[in-house]
Order: structure tokens, then sequence, then C-alpha cells
């Protein structure tokens, strides 16, 4: 029995045209049947004559003896001819009949062929109604979010369309997963207990072995019931046979099968099975990849709020928590606390111990403050070693106690390194709390994060709460500053202003140093101790390298081209500790001096002694590369390390140049006379140039003359000026 309708239409052209050739079968045989009729009517006809030819003959040669005498030959020579054509005729039918015993086999091979052909033929081609039908089910089959979401349910609205090409009893999913097994049955149809638990157990034999299980894995069934089919009967021996599919390979952790299942009487036809395979082969597809999107997108929806490595809450949950605390707290009259949490010299653990044992300490940190907080407490990882938490309905002092323990938790938490060694965190915590320190997300923000670099200031391994009448640090106003001084730099509004450098002994000009004076838009001047620290925090310090050394270079090469004393000064030009790192500002200054054809021997470059002296190694790289382009150097500040003698022996300098703090005091200071004066005469012993900065009357100056110090700057030498000019004062 088959359940899919054949193509009548080419059962039809077999059967006229198996009729056609029947026909010429048929119309063959009478021909040959004719033709032995007229061959055998020729013989007697032949016969008859002879006879006559005999008898007259005979009759001829009683008359006249001579006369038939004389015809007997020709008349003997007419009957061979007749008995020759009678040879001939019959020769000629005998072939003819070979001929169409022939013809005939061939005919009966085409017929037999013909038919062969259209019956395979008719087994491969799909009719137009079945094809049509096969389309609507395959046009259902279409992802969108909701059947991703809900692929069971689309599962079902697929069945019913599908049975009406081929009413099967059951239809299974199968899924093997890294969590387990599982098992989808669709019934088709009304089914009792029965058959319900003789086709599972047949089902789920042979999906296991189809994915090559154990028979006794175990397995997660899940049933679903589709009222579109007749009833199945209870057998005793249910035969229930199998066309599945594999789920494709879309995700490492997912295997699995999709197909139909039937208990019928009857074997498949070659058609019948091919639709249903097309139809599965969509099937299939659209399911794997609804259930790994559907995994996908609860995965993303996890990690969008939490953070994937401590598996915390993330930032965006941390401000979405925090705006819906303030609205709640706000209706019910209730306080809360934020909590900002950072740790202690982080980045030498990573650097010590190596990256994969910092995630292991953030892990650790993670759950440390999930034990010390209560389920309706928010914690997050708001950075790369920052955390906060929101304490509910909790005030100022349930906070610190709250801080205290975190922190005295983390504190004795001793964490284990790959290599095997054991070391401790310490974290600095700043709390704030609602409504007391702040009303808004801003406030609230800005004032755990001032509370918090407060506990840094203290030492570190500390617990500080904000307090509202102490001087607001504005986060908001240090970052406008530095949009402001940003745009100052694109606009060249922050120039270099120039102080003179003299020689102490002749108080001839000797150099200028660039000094950065931010110009407001109406004029008014501002000096770089007002913004080189928010220029350092936001990353500009190198922007400012550049401005000072183009202006610089271009102020030298005027004075140059108008024939100025002032050209033969040198410049000392001040830049950032990021440039001993190789950002290729000595390259740029090369460059430069090539281009404005300016000696390199007049470009003094100068570096605070804390930040040459805390990178050692490529302090040493960077002057070598410094003195083969043809600068020279100067440490600014000497005098203010612990180990700044060390550093003389240690590292070459042109020039040193004395911190003021000390030059100023030379003459009230004992000791910081002898600090001056020594440090004078150790340089000269070293051939290092000395310069005095902060000389602010005769009497220092003098003083400085008398201890063999080089050079001096100060108020009292020249104040810094817009350009290079010295304004020479009587001594």
């Amino acid at each position: 029995m088959s359940y899919l309708s054949q193509p009548t239409h080419l059962e039809a052209l077999r059967l006229r045209i198996i009729s056609q050739i029947a026909e010429i079968l048929e119309n063959q045989t009478h021909t040959q049947r004719y033709a032995i009729g007229l061959s055998e009517l020729n013989h007697n006809m032949h016969q008859e004559i002879v006879s006559k030819l005999v008898a007259a003959m005979a009759t001829m040669a009683t008359d006249d003896s001579a006369a038939m005498i004389a015809m007997i030959p020709t008349i003997s020579q007419v009957i061979d001819t007749c008995s020759r054509l009678d040879q001939s005729l019959d020769l000629l039918f005998r072939q003819r009949s070979q001929q169409w015993a022939s013809s005939d086999q061939h005919i009966q091979n085409l017929m037999i062929e013909f038919n062969q052909t259209l019956l395979e033929l008719s087994s491969v081609l799909i009719e137009k109604d079945l094809l049509e039908r096969q389309s609507r089910v395959l046009e259902r089959i279409i992802l969108s979010h909701e059947h991703i979401s809900q692929w069971k349910e689309f599962v079902q609205e697929i069945l019913a369309d599908f049975y009406a090409i081929f009413p099967f009893n059951f239809f299974y999913i199968a899924f093997a997963e890294a969590n387990g097994l599982s098992l989808y049955l669709y019934y088709l149809g009304q089914c009792s207990d029965e058959v319900r638990a003789q086709a599972r157990g047949l089902l789920s034999q042979q999906m296991l072995q189809s994915i090559g299980l154990p028979a006794d894995s175990a397995l997660d069934i899940e049933e679903f019931n589709i009222h579109c089919g007749a009833e199945i009967k209870t057998k005793t021996d249910l035969n229930i046979r199998m066309i599945s599919v594999p789920v494709p390979d879309h995700s490492p952790n997912l295997a699995g099968l999709l197909g139909v299942a039937y208990a019928a009487e009857n074997n498949l036809s070659a058609q019948e099975a091919s639709v249903i395979r097309a139809i599965l082969a969509v099937m299939v597809m659209v399911v794997g990849s609804s259930k790994v999107l559907s995994r996908t997108l609860l995965e993303l929806e996890y990690y969008a709020v939490h953070d994937p490595l401590t598996g915390l809450h993330n930032r965006r949950q941390f401000n979405d928590i925090l705006h819906y605390e303030i609205g709640r707290s706000e209706r019910h009259k209730h306080e809360f606390s934020v909590l900002m949490l950072d740790l202690d010299d982080f980045k030498d653990i990573n650097d010590s111990y190596g990256h994969p044992t910092g995630d292991t300490a953030l892990c650790a940190i993670a759950d440390a403050l999930l034990e010390h907080t209560r389920n309706g407490d928010l914690c997050a990882r708001i950075g790369g070693d920052e955390f906060a938490i929101i304490l509910t309905e909790t005030g100022p002092e349930g906070a610190r106690v709250v801080a205290e323990n975190v922190s005295r938790a983390l504190r004795e938490m001793a964490i284990t390194s790959s290599q095997g060694n054991r070391f401790h965190l310490t974290v600095s915590i700043g709390v704030s709390s609602y409504p007391i320190d702040g009303q808004t997300i801003d406030t609230l923000l800005e004032g755990v994060d001032a509370a918090m670099y407060k506990a840094k200031d203290m030492g570190k391994d500390s617990v500080c709460t904000f307090d509202a009448t102490e001087t607001r640090v504005s986060i908001r106003e240090t970052r406008d500053n530095a949009e402001n001084l940003r745009e100052a730099l694109k606009e060249g509004r922050i120039i270099p202003y120039y102080q003179s450098i003299v020689n102490c002994q002749s108080g001839e000009l000797f150099a200028f140093e660039t000094l950065a004076r931010l110009k407001s838009p109406t004029g008014e001047t501002t000096s770089a101790a007002m913004f080189i620290e928010t220029i350092d925090k936001y990353g500009l310090a190198r922007e400012l390298d550049l401005a000072m050394i183009n202006n610089s270079f271009a102020a030298k090469r005027a004075c140059m081209d108008a024939n100025r004393p002032e050209a033969n000064a040198k410049i000392f030009i001040n830049l950032s500790v990021q440039e001993i790192q190789g950002r290729g500002i000595l390259g740029y200054a090369e460059e430069l001096c090539q281009k404005l054809e300016l000696p390199p021997e007049s470009i003094v470059f100068e570096l605070l002694e804390r930040d040459a002296i805390g990178d050692m190694t490529n302090m040493r790289r960077f002057l070598t590369n410094l003195r083969r382009k043809g600068f020279a150097f100067a440490l600014d500040d000497f005098g203010t390390g612990y180990n700044s003698f060390h550093y003389l022996r240690e590292l070459r300098f042109e020039y040193v140049k004395i911190d003021g703090a000390f030059v100023r005091n030379i003459l009230t200071s004992k000791v910081d006379y002898a600090l001056v004066h020594n440090l004078s005469r150790l340089c000269q012993d070293i051939d290092i140039l000395t310069v005095a900065e902060f000389v602010e009357n005769q009497e220092i100056w003098e003083a400085l003359k008398d201890m063999g110090i080089n050079y001096a700057q100060g108020y009292h030498i020249g104040m810094p000026l817009p350009e290079m000019k010295q304004i020479l004062k009587s001594r």
C-alpha cells in the first residue's frame, strides 16, 4: 500500500506506447501471412503452367512429329525457367521471414526496456500536487525570535502540515549535550499507555544506538500529543520503522538526531522516502539551530549583566540596580549604602605570578564578597581590580561594619599561585550612603570614589566613609578640565614661556628653560602647576611635549633668522616620564632639527629625578639613544630622592639641576648649604655641570658663585617670558 499518489499521466503514457507497438507487431504478422499466401498461389500457378506445357508437348508430338520435336527444347527451357523462378521466390520469402523474426525480437526488447524506464522514472518524479504540499510545509519552517525561544511548540506547528503529506505515527528529536541526554517524543494521534510505553522503549533504544551511546544511558524524556492523526492501535509487536537525519554540528557540545517513526505493514516507496528526507533535512537544520541559538541567547542574557570571570554582576547591572535602589529608597524612605573596593598593588600580583594567578585571586575575592553580604545585596565587578557593593536598607554605621568585615576577611585570606607561592591581598574601601552623602547616582559615585581614594592616601588596607561636610572632590569637574585642556592643545593655547639660565660667574645668558602656560581665550595665562596633574592623569602628556618642542624649536629658528644674541642659547625642555618607554619623541625631535637646521647639541631634555630613576633599564636605553642623536640631558629637582648620589654613579648626565627647596635656604640652613656645596664639588669632580634653581636674590647668587655652581635661574635672574629674550639686570 502506497501513501503517496502515483503519477497517473506517466502510467497512461506507458500503456499507450505499448499498445501502439503491439499494433505494429500485429500488422507485421498480417503482412507476413499475406506474403506466405501469395507465395503459395504463385507456386500453384507455376505448377499449372508446367502441367499445361507438358500436355501441349504430348499433343504436338502426335500431330506433327517434326515440328513438335523442334519445339521441345524451347518448351523445356521455359519449364526450367519457371522452376528457377519458384526457387527464387522461395528463397526470397525465407529471407523475409528471417528479417521479420529479427525485427519482432528487437521490438519486444524495446518494449521491455521502455516499460522498465518508465517504471523507474515514475518512482523518482514527484507529482505537482505533492510538490506543492511539500513546499507549503517548507514555507512554514522559518526561523524567528519566537521560534528560537519556543522551538518545541514550533515543531508541533510544523508536524500538523507534515502529517498531511505522510501520515506517520511518531516524531522524535534527540539531543546529546554536555549536561545529559534529552528525547522529545511527539505522538500523531491517540494512543494507549501501552503503545506509548512500547514506542518509548523502541525509539529510545534505536536512538541511543544511532548516536553511538550505551543502551543503559539515562534519558530525559519529554512527550507531546498532537491531535491530527488516527488512533494508533495496540499490537503485540509494534513494528516501528525510523527515518532520521543527524543534527548539524553547530556546537562542539551538542549532538543529536531528528526523524519520524511509523508503524505500517508496507515499506515506503523511494518517492515517499525522498519527500520525507527532504523535509527532515530542512527541519533538522532549523531545530538544531534553534536549540543552539536558544542556549546562546540564554548565555548572552546572563553575560549581559554578569562578569564572565567572577560571575558577579557587571558595571551595567550595578548602575541599573543603583538607579532602581535610589527610586525604591526614596519612595519608602529607606537608607542604603555603596561600597567601592580597589585592590592594593594588584598589578604586582600579575607581574609576579602571572595573569592566571591574578584571575584566581579575583575569583576568590568574589567568593569572599558573596560570603559577607546578604542575598538582597548586590556585589559587582566594575573594573579590572575594582569591585562595588550595594547594601540595601543599610545606613553608614552598618555599611562600615560590613566594609571592615570584608577588609579583614580579604586580609586574612591566603591565595596560592600556580607555582605554589602563597600571598595575601589588601583592599582600600570607600563608603557612601543615601541620602546623607548624595541623592543621585552621580553624587553617590563621586562620594564613594573620593572616599576610596582617601583610604588609599591613608596608607591603603583601610576603610574610609565619605563626609559630606568636607570639600567635595568633583570628578566631573576634573574631567571637564581635562576636556578643556584637550581643546587648548588642539587650538594651540598651551604655549611655552622662556626663563633665562645664566652663567653663575659671568652673568652671561647660557640657555632658556621652556615652561608650559595655559592661555585662556580672553588672554589670561595659567602656570603648569595648576594643570600638569590633569595632563598626566588623562594621557595628554605626549601632546604637551610635542607642543613645547614645536613652539620652542620654531622660536629658536626665528632668533637665528633674526641674528639675535639669544640665538646661541641652549633650550632646556621638560619631558614626561612616559617618553623613556620609547614613544618616539627623540626621533621626532631629531627630524624637526634637520628640517629647521637646528644644531642638536643646543637642545637639552630634562626629566624629574623621581621619574628618571623609577625605570633604570629604560632610562639607560633612553640616554644612549638621546646622545646618539646629539642631544644632552639634565636631571631635574636633584636631591629629592633618598639615593640621589647613587644615581650619579649609575647614570651619566650632562647637567644636574639642584632642587630649589635646597637653594632658597642655603643662607639660613647649614644643612642645605652643606648639601648644595658638597654636591657642587662632587659634580665638578665627575664633570657634571650644575644648575641652581629658585635663585631669588643677589645674596643667594653670590653664595652660589662661591660654591662653584655653574649656572643659575630664578626670579632674580629673570621672569618667564612669552619669547626668548633676556632682560639684563645690573649686578
